[in-house]
């Protein structure tokens, strides 16, 4: 514990004051001139914690070049631990400005008599090759010391040798032929062959040196059959077709051969281990006769290790393409027939093997191909598979070991995606999942619960059967604090929630409540809360945040909890509408609106500088705005009662040429509310567009409160304003479109429902009847009675991604302008990192980075005279792909207004998709844009009468000469 708490406040940085870039690096520069070893020492290893603090160019390469001279007089250890913090700092390497110089003072140390000093400087040139690949210097260095008498130093070389033949196709084709008589010269001892021989899975450069390559270790696997040496020699071989792509047929073949003929195990390990990177890699180039050959090695060996090896091969294909190549050739003969199923043969015997790692790996080949064979008739298939998946989750249930977690987890994925693509078995899998709940153990049960949720979520019909047995169980755990049993606890009460589709009986809540009294762990009544909000079950997720309010360490956390209990009272308030009672609703909604307000109160309250809740709040802001667009509408349908159109209003129509004033005043009060929800609709695009870290279903939900706002807004306009040119054909949902929620589920209903009204109306009737205005309402009331459900990133970010820019030139005082000459233009570099949380890249990662500058002049100076102008604003936009989370681009503005100019710099990104989302930041800048000296001395002469002397206007000459 004492352990965890330090390593946390280490990477929180407490107990370090926090200095600035300059006054780090001084410190640390302090250190590196101390007399002591040991301060030296320390000096250097805490340089990698500084440049992860400040990423920029300008300090990492005034630490780099300290560090250089540091490894340039220093003893062989503080070499050592140059290196070390060099190989730590890879990715920052790139941001060294004076590469030059930075090698020169660390190859000076190459000419030393010492090996090991020799050794060592070596290590550092291959940490650096990214940088320096093309150093010929650095290349001959190498090359001279592959033929030292010294083993640490040749060791060195080789680690070196590697490296550049990985960045350099020069120095590969170069040291290709040395490396090549160094493996087959006598001299060479066995072990410096042994860490040769892997050099040569870099030589992919070009399809004749990955040939030359491939020949020579053809050589060596026939010229060397000792085990060590066609170990190494296979594994390069196949890392070598993996880079270079062109062989990888050949390869699978020469694995499958050795894997069949070779009679040692450890070679057909390696032989297993490299054909399941291929088949990870490139699944698509295995043929039919592959995957026959392996099935044939699996059933014939005696070997359970030998057997799970292949049989994992075999479960990474079926998952791919390769299974549907396996299947799809039509056999030519009886033979042929029998022996295409010798994988399914395969799978079906493993299925029931005494050992679990065998079992799963059968179960899982049997699903896949149900899975992804669905044209052909698989019965007998299927059985199987359900089969087999109930004895491993009997078998696996009643052990706690990690060995039978891991088999269980690949069982009940299995399970999840039979029940997805077979629903006709899903009922089977469902009852044997509840059966083995009971008697399973706590760990084991918390996994099946993840299963039963995945399935009911699917299949939502499957939820009412489930909710008796559940309940049984939910009775009688909880009887101790262990983390399992609250772990449990949580995860049962999801399944409950997912289950119990509409809304919580009283006596279900009760059964929970009852439970988390007897275990009074708060954190476990606040996930289960959290999970009640994201099903919309509101009023259940009210009374446990009640509970916890008093509970809580920081008026913080007090404030989110506050904030979360008003969100649910305000949703709980909607579950009252009826349809055909529009007063009440508009009760319902105000009440509702009464607790958003205060919530959202609460929630800016709840916010702190590191933790902002920007997400939050937009979110909130724009339900409540979203509710209040809803009030407006239904008051304004009643408007057609309480103010109906006049009796001159078609008189008015007609003169005025405008159909719709005939409708009197509910009309121009229509188009502002169409409007309105056309405008929440955009602020809904921009939350999704700023929420890049979100999960898919939190931004599927942000996309359905949109489209909820479209629909309304759509509908104003095909019933009232423009019933004539209403389309429908866009509007309409693709059945085909996977659901992944109950909510979305409900959603997508009620938008079908709405429109298939709105479309029948529009044809019957014309403008504005009392069933147009029903009908609108009616819509409103049927969105609101869908509770809202409130999604992960709502409560817990999983990814955190952001972008720190630095601009130069930059202004030493924030507040005081950078100066310019209006004649001259400005230079503006901007660098920025990309920073990341604990899993980056979980949802989507970084294709680019988006730069936009725009200039604004925000005062003029006081002279009125007149400038000739070419452009009058700065309007740029450029893309940059980061590299290693580093990126640079260069702007140049015109800036011939004289005055004080607003210069914002702001970024977004685009992900693998090619989608833009604008994270931000936004930096801005003043530039104070002068008069050039030379311009207001020829205006002062010219409004004193005097021309300019020719002096002068030489001197105007060479002034812009320069430029």
């Amino acid at each position: 514990m004492a352990a965890g708490a330090k390593s946390f406040l280490a990477d929180a940085g407490y107990g370090e004051q926090e200095l600035d870039a300059n006054s780090a690096l001084m410190e640390l520069d302090k250190g590196l001139r101390s007399g002591k070893l040991g301060e030296q020492c320390e000096a250097v290893v805490r340089f990698p914690r500084l440049f992860q603090k400040y990423p920029f160019p300008i300090l990492i390469n005034s630490a780099f070049l300290k560090l250089a001279d540091v490894f340039r007089v220093g003893n062989n250890f503080l070499r050592l631990c140059v290196l070390k913090v060099t190989q730590q700092s890879e990715k920052h390497l790139e941001k060294i400005l004076n590469v030059d110089e930075f090698v020169k003072r660390v190859f000076s140390v190459i000419h030393s008599n010492d090996p090991v000093a020799r050794a060592i400087t070596l290590r550092m040139l291959g940490s650096m090759a990214s940088i320096i690949p093309e150093r010929k210097n650095a290349h001959h260095s190498i090359r001279q010391s592959l033929d030292s008498h010294d083993n640490v130093e040749v060791e060195a070389a080789i680690f070196a040798a590697a490296n550049f033949s990985a960045q350099s196709k020069d120095f590969a084709g170069g040291i290709c032929n040395k490396i090549s008589e160094m493996i087959q010269g006598l001299a060479t001892p066995v072990d410096l062959k042994l860490k040769l021989i892997p050099i040569l899975q870099h030589m992919h450069h070009d399809a004749s040196l990955a040939s030359s390559s491939r020949q020579l270790l053809q050589q060596l696997v026939t010229s060397y059959p000792s085990t060590k040496m066609v170990i190494v020699t296979l594994h390069t071989f196949t890392l070598l077709a993996a880079s270079s792509l062109v062989d990888i047929p050949k390869q699978i073949q020469l694995l499958l051969q050795y894997l069949k003929n070779d009679p040692r195990k450890a070679v057909k390990r390696l032989a297993i281990q490299d054909l399941k990177l291929l088949a990870n890699k490139t699944p698509h180039t295995w043929s039919r006769e592959n995957i026959q050959v392996l099935c044939e090695c699996a059933l014939q060996t005696p070997y359970d290790s030998l057997k799970l090896g292949m049989l994992s091969v075999l479960s990474t294909l079926s998952g791919t393409i390769a299974i549907k190549q396996y299947f799809s050739i039509a056999p030519g003969t009886a033979a042929t027939t029998a022996r295409s199923f010798d994988l399914v043969k395969l799978a079906q015997e493993c299925c029931y093997h005494n050992n679990r790692g065998i079992a799963a790996h059968g179960v899982r080949v049997l699903t896949n191909i149900s899975a992804s064979c669905q044209e052909k008739d698989l019965l007998a298939l299927e059985q199987d598979a359900v089969f087999g998946l109930e004895s491993l989750l009997v078998l696996c249930s009643q052990d706690s070991s990690p060995g039978a977690q891991a088999t269980l987890k690949i069982a009940l994925t299995c399970m999840v995606k039979l029940a997805k693509c077979r629903p006709h078995l899903s009922q089977s899998v469902v009852e044997s999942l509840l059966t083995q709940l009971h008697s399973a153990q706590d760990a084991a049960r918390i996994l099946m619960c993840h299963c039963l949720a995945a399935i009911a979520m699917q299949l939502p019909v499957l939820g009412d059967g489930m909710l008796g047995d559940l309940m049984d169980l939910y009775k009688v755990i909880g009887r101790s604090a262990t983390d399992k049993q609250q772990e449990l606890l949580v995860s049962l009460a999801t399944v409950i929630f997912v289950a119990s589709q509409k809304a919580l009986s009283s006596e279900v809540k009760n059964v929970i409540k009852q439970q988390l009294e007897n275990v009074s762990n708060g954190w476990t009544a606040y996930r289960i809360a959290r999970q009640a909000s994201r099903m919309g079950n509101h009023d259940m997720a009210r009374e446990l945040y009640q509970s916890l309010l008093t509970q809580v360490a920081s008026e913080h956390f007090y404030f989110w909890l506050n904030s979360l209990k008003e969100f649910s009272h305000a949703e709980q308030c909607l579950t009252g509408l009826q349809e055909e009672d529009y007063s009440s609703a508009l009760s319902c909604i105000a009440e509702s609106l009464k607790s958003y307000h205060k919530g959202i109160a609460s929630l800016t309250a709840a916010s702190t500088p590191l933790n902002p809740l920007s997400f939050q709040c937009g979110f909130v802001k724009l339900r409540i705005d979203l509710l209040q667009a809803f009030s407006q509408l239904i008051c304004t349908c009643n408007s057609l009662k309480t103010s109906p159109p006049p009796a001159i209003a078609t008189t008015i129509a007609m003169t005025s040429g405008n159909d719709l004033q005939r409708c009197g005043r509910i009309s121009t009060q229509m188009k502002l509310s169409m409007e309105e929800f056309r405008n929440l609709a955009t602020r809904y695009g921009d939350l999704y567009q700023s929420s890049f870290d979100a999960d898919s279903a939190t931004l599927r939900n942000v996309e359905l409160q949109q489209q909820s706002c479209l629909l309304i807004s759509h509908a104003v306009e095909a019933l009232i304003l423009d019933p004539e040119s209403a389309s429908f054909q866009e509007y309409t949902s693709s059945g085909a479109a996977h659901v992944e929620s109950e909510y979305e589920r409900r959603m997508m209903s009620v938008f079908n429902h709405v429109l298939e009204e709105v479309e029948s109306l529009n044809r019957k009737y014309a403008p504005v009847s009392y069933l147009h205005t029903a009908c609108l309402c009616n819509a409103v009331i049927a969105l609101l009675k869908v509770p809202l459900s409130f999604q992960r990133y709502f409560f817990q970010k999983l990814q955190s991604t952001s972008i720190k820019l630095a601009l130069s030139p930059s202004p030493r005082n924030p507040a005081e302008p950078i100066a310019v000459q209006n004649n001259q233009q400005l230079a503006l570099k901007v660098e920025g990192v990309v920073q990341h949380g604990s899993k980056p890249g979980l949802f989507r990662k970084i294709q680019s980075v988006c730069l936009n500058v725009s200039s604004t002049l925000q005062s003029k100076s006081g002279q009125d005279y007149k400038i000739p102008i070419d452009n009058m604003t700065n309007e740029m936009e450029q893309r940059v792909e980061p590299h290693n989370d580093y990126f640079s681009t260069q702007f140049l503005l015109n800036l011939a207004i004289l005055g004080t100019h607003n210069i914002t710099v702001e970024s977004s990104v685009k992900d693998l998709n090619g989608i833009v989302w604008k994270t931000g930041p936004k930096t801005t800048i003043f530039v104070k844009s002068l008069e050039d000296p030379y311009s207001q001395q020829v205006r002062l002469q010219q409004q004193q009468g005097q021309p300019p002397t020719q002096q002068q206007q030489q001197q105007q000459r060479t002034a812009y000469s320069r430029f």
